[in-house]
């Protein structure tokens, strides 16, 4: 979620540079740098935390006539949140800003460290400027040092890279990560992860297409193929609507949320994954010294998210969790005991109810962790150790890629504490590995779904009520679901395990309540498919979703035949979310801002 900015020509450099990050703040970032080449000399600024804060040392310098520049918000992945790690990052004479991952880069960098290189930061992106000026010391031109560069990145990439070498020209490339070229009507070019920098600023842009890659210099745009063909730069025009802009084309920013669940997912794996373990550099493994119990305490998203992981927990950590509403805990005179890690999850940091119990948890003497989407927000400079999520700016008041960042990191942290305890075998933890790596193509939505469920939705828009129903982790996300549609459309919903139905709740079936049916083909499905022919046989709707065609269904929604219950659950999260924001929207409803809901609730 990280935002490059880049500018090449002769107005305020500086100002072009620092607007166009503050357009890209509500993606989310902990660090920005800028650096300017101009007369052949470099000018470079790097702060951790607020934008402000970069603006304050950069206040006195201020560049007149032509100069090159880039620019960057981080969002942490490889290595901390600190300077040495904020982008843009140096060789010798070259600076590069870049989005993305770059997979091979523990071997590109062991390669460059035994030619002698010496590297400062943590980070990824640092290998290809020292790649690109090694490649540049025995090819024939820039331009050849940097295809060869980016020939041999692996990942996904938005690179801007400027040198001393071509100080009138930016390169750049494009892989899995978005990235936008514009002119103004003075022909000068601008560089942006989304269009909001640029509106106000171009004429018109450049969309690139991936596999593209080339440069700009005062007078040209020279653009190339993935198969190094070059191509005629192919202009439209900018939208003057920041607000749209920013929504990628989208309706509302709940869709593009949903819809970027499975670029979110990558940033909270990456740097964390390797083929046989967890890597959780923000942990200190002596944090689970001692500890016999768990103990998770959250609200509303952030509670269904501890509840299903809670169920991975006792699976393969082996470990005795308990799950807590963070507004019942703070008065219930709970015991606490110093064998116990106090996790407190939320997406803000600021929740109070789930910041008063971190606080009693620290008054009882606790180890205590946070799960949070904030670095610096109230929880993690309180808690002993904190994971962030990297899910970005939240816009949408309804939580989604909240809730999936929080689930896949609990699965992460299962993971890392049954390598701790001895709890999985190797071969089951690389197993798990491999299932969390399919995560984002789960998550990307099919061809034909969401307009499926666009015509699903007109039949669910009356009725007495709602069950979201299912079992194990499908039953916290039958709770998520319930309370997705009860937030966005008003209608009243509720998430029940699918075996209780028949202690009492099925009293209320008839044609006007609407079952949602979770029915995973790796998870109880026989058990909970006898518990949907049971509402069946009473006349209930039935919107069964599940890999497996169910006669009894009125309605059917198929996921993908997948090997694993958490794939499943995954993919069945999307289907809930989009299906709730369709029924709301249908009803007139402004999904992004429901009526009486506040996004960080920091009152009790």
């Amino acid at each position: 979620m990280c935002g490059i900015v880049g500018y090449l020509g002769s107005k305020k450099t500086k100002d072009i540079l620092l607007d166009g990050l503050s357009e890209l703040e509500y993606r989310g970032y902990d660090s920005a740098g800028i650096a300017v080449l101009q007369n052949n000399n470099f000018s470079v600024f790097k702060a951790v935390g607020k934008l402000v804060n970069l603006q304050e040392k950069a206040a006195t310098f201020d560049p007149s006539g032509f100069a090159i520049g880039i620019g960057h918000t981080r969002w942490a992945t490889h290595g901390k949140p600190t300077e040495l790690n904020a982008h843009p990052h140096l060789g010798e004479s070259s600076y590069v800003v870049h989005n993305g991952i770059i997979e091979n880069y523990a071997a590109l960098k062991r390669n460059l460290q035994e030619d002698g290189i010496k590297f400062l930061s943590q980070t990824d992106t640092e290998v290809i400027v020292h790649l690109f000026e090694k490649e540049l010391k025995s090819s024939g031109s820039v331009f050849n040092a940097f295809t060869k560069t980016i020939s041999q990145l692996h990942g996904a990439f938005a690179i801007l890279l400027v040198t001393k070498s071509e100080s009138d020209t930016i390169f750049f490339a494009k892989q899995g990560s978005p990235m936008i070229v514009g002119r103004d009507t003075e022909d000068e070019k601008y560089f942006a992860s989304s269009d909001t920098p640029l509106i106000g600023k171009c004429s018109e842009v450049i969309y690139l297409d991936d596999g593209d890659y080339g440069y700009v210099t005062p007078s040209e745009i020279s653009i190339f193929d993935k198969n190094a063909h070059k191509k005629a730069p192919h202009f439209s025009k900018l939208s003057t609507n920041k607000l749209s802009a920013q929504k990628n084309g989208f309706r509302f920013f709940m869709e593009k949320e949903i819809y970027e669940q499975s670029e979110v997912i990558i940033d909270t794996l990456m740097g964390r994954i390797s083929d046989n373990e967890i890597n959780f550099e923000e942990l200190d493994s002596n944090l689970f010294e001692g500890i016999n119990e768990i103990k998770l305490c959250a609200c509303g998203t952030s509670y269904h998210s501890a509840l299903a992981s809670s169920y991975l927990f006792e699976r393969y950590a082996k470990i005795r969790v308990s799950v807590e509403i963070a507004s019942e805990f703070r008065y219930k005179e709970p015991l606490l005991c110093k064998d116990t890690l106090f996790v407190a999850i939320s997406q803000s940091g600021e929740t109070a109810d789930t910041l008063e119990t971190l606080k009693m948890a620290k008054e009882a003497g606790l180890k205590t962790l946070v799960l949070c989407n904030v670095d610096n927000s109230s929880m993690v400079r309180l808690a002993d150790a904190s994971i962030l999520t990297r899910a970005g700016i939240e816009k949408g008041v309804a939580s989604t890629k909240a809730f999936a960042t929080q689930v896949v990191v609990f699965w992460m942290l299962t993971l890392y504490i049954a390598k701790i305890k001895n709890s999985l075998t190797p071969n089951e933890i690389e197993k798990q590995i491999s299932l969390l790596r399919e995560i984002p193509s789960v998550l990307q939505i099919k061809d034909g779904l969401h307009e499926k469920i666009t015509r699903l939705s007109k039949r669910y828009l009356h009725g007495h009520g709602f069950f979201f129903i299912g079992r194990d982790v499908f039953y916290p996300l039958a709770l998520e679901g319930a309370l997705k549609l009860k937030e966005i459309s008003y209608l009243h919903a509720e998430g029940y395990p699918s075996g209780e139905m028949k202690h009492g709740p099925i009293a209320l079936a008839d044609p006007e309540l609407f079952t949602i049916a979770l029915l995973p083909q790796h998870m109880l499905y026989e058990k909970s498919k006898s518990n949907v022919e049971e509402l069946s046989a009473r006349d209930s709707t039935i919107c069964a979703i599940s890999p497996i065609e169910f006669d009894k269904a009125d309605d059917y929604i198929k996921i993908s035949n997948v090997r694993d219950y958490m794939l499943e659950f995954f993919e069945m999260m999307v289907i809930v979310q989009l299906l709730s924001m369709e029924i709301a929207i249908r009803l007139g409803n402004d999904v992004d801002m429901p009526r009486n809901l506040a996004k960080s609730v920091t009152v009790e």
